[in-house]
């Protein structure tokens, strides 16, 4: 756990801690037999994942970088 350091958040989310990467979650996906209308659902749920995924994890690698190279309060 980071407990706040934004440092270890960002080396966290650089090592995909964080969220399922998108491989590990199709490669899941492909385990599993499915029905045409539940596989066709999960494609487009996952494909939506997949764009949202990247989005988010630059958002939070731009936020977690002007955090880390900025001094902490002090308790």
């Amino acid at each position: 756990m980071y407990h706040y350091d934004a440092a270890t958040a960002l080396e966290e989310l650089q090592e995909d801690e964080l969220l399922p990467h998108p491989v590990k979650l199709r490669d899941m996906i492909l385990r599993h037999q499915l029905g045409v209308e539940d596989a066709k659902s999960i494609n487009h749920d996952f494909q939506d994942y997949l764009a949202r995924f990247g989005e988010s994890q630059n958002i939070a690698r731009g936020i977690l970088e002007k955090l880390a190279s900025s001094n902490r309060k002090q308790a």
